[in-house]
């Protein structure tokens, strides 16, 4: 044994098995995730599981043609994880891999305890995990450490830890290019309504709005920051309330392109047009931005590109492959569409 008590060779369910006083059966069952083991005694088993980094012999393979890759997507399969599902499927298909898809909410994160799940994953033949903007918790992705899979998670909106490899894109660059342009324009009141306060991302595209205001010498207004969920519903919430403030502005950054289209009913319920009375950008550029009426500005996220990196890395980290960077972001890029113009009487700057 190391002096912090994990076990220096590789672990056996019979080493387990005699440190927890039971059967080797026993410990099979819980490894399995069987549920027909007292809970004392599987908490017990769990935890010596965990301490000496038992690895299920099924995860201890060499990854090749045939591999199973298992995609959490975190919420709904809309515009944007069907983007980035189709990046992943194709990556699959061209490195020989099958893809295994599940979906996770908020309050339905994987049944039964982070280690029974992980090694449930490893049993199950998993080369490896990729998780869409990150739904698991630190006690998750510890557990999937102990079974050897290796973890992807794909645009994150946090990571519990730092060391957890990741691929992205540019929200910083997207949040300033998006504000540049209607800067440009001429608008001068602009608001951003986002996602999550504690997003990564989300931050990223904020800060980047905020620093295209700086740099124009036009400070921040708190009253036209809004930041709850990547949510058509709040683009309709929020743009309600900017719209109907004594000063609204005449454009507002939308961190998603489901937001966006939600501030655009609100205006149009409020009989504005747009963009003559309003001008509006998404973010992501999913189909939904080019289907709109008018079709929408937005910040193009290469959601399927980044499909592909985070298969082709997962399956690289599970081929014991030294990785250039255990974090990785794509460039983004505003497309211009038919939502943003110059303000009323505010000619665009040459």
């Amino acid at each position: 044994m190391s002096a912090g008590g994990r076990q220096t060779g590789r672990t056996t369910l019979a080493m387990i098995a005699a440190s927890a006083g039971v059967s080797v059966a026993t410990v099979s069952k819980v490894v399995n995730g069987r549920q027909d083991v007292a809970p004392d005694t599987r908490a017990q088993v769990e935890e010596l599981l965990r301490q000496h980094g038992y690895v299920p012999p099924s995860a201890r393979r060499s990854v090749g043609t045939g591999a199973t890759v298992e995609l959490i997507v975190h919420g709904s399969f809309g515009a944007y994880a069907t983007q980035v599902i189709e990046g992943v499927v194709h990556a699959g298909s061209e490195m020989g891999a099958s893809i295994a898809i599940g979906q996770v909410d908020d309050d339905d994160l994987p049944a039964g305890s982070p280690e029974t799940w992980a090694r449930r994953l490893a049993t199950s033949g998993r080369a490896g995990v990729v998780i869409v903007t990150g739904a698991l918790t630190s006690a998750h992705i510890d557990a999937l450490a102990l079974t050897g899979l290796p973890l992807v998670v794909l645009d994150p909106m946090s990571l519990p830890r730092v060391e957890v490899t990741s691929v992205g894109s540019t929200n910083f660059a997207g949040g300033l290019a998006a504000t540049q342009h209607l800067l440009a324009l001429g608008h001068r009141r602009i608001g951003y309504v986002g996602g999550p306060p504690d997003s990564g991302c989300n931050q990223a595209r904020l800060h980047g709005y905020r620093a295209a205001l700086e740099s124009a010498g036009i400070a921040t207004d708190p009253g036209l920051v809004h930041n709850e969920h990547f949510h058509y519903e709040v683009g309709l919430r929020a743009g309600a309330r900017l719209l109907d403030i004594p000063h609204p502005p005449t454009a507002v950054v939308g961190g998603s392109d489901t937001i966006a289209l939600g501030i655009i009913e609100a205006a149009r319920l409020r009989s504005l047009r747009i963009p003559q009375d309003l001008s509006v950008t998404g973010f992501d550029d999913t189909e939904l931005a080019r289907m709109a009426s008018p079709p929408l500005t937005a910040v193009r996220q290469p959601l399927r590109e980044m499909g592909r990196v985070a298969v082709k890395t997962v399956l690289q980290m599970a081929a014991g492959e030294t990785l250039d960077s255990h974090h990785v972001e794509l460039a983004t890029e505003l497309v211009v569409r038919g939502t943003t113009a110059p303000p009323a009487g505010a000619p665009p700057e040459s």
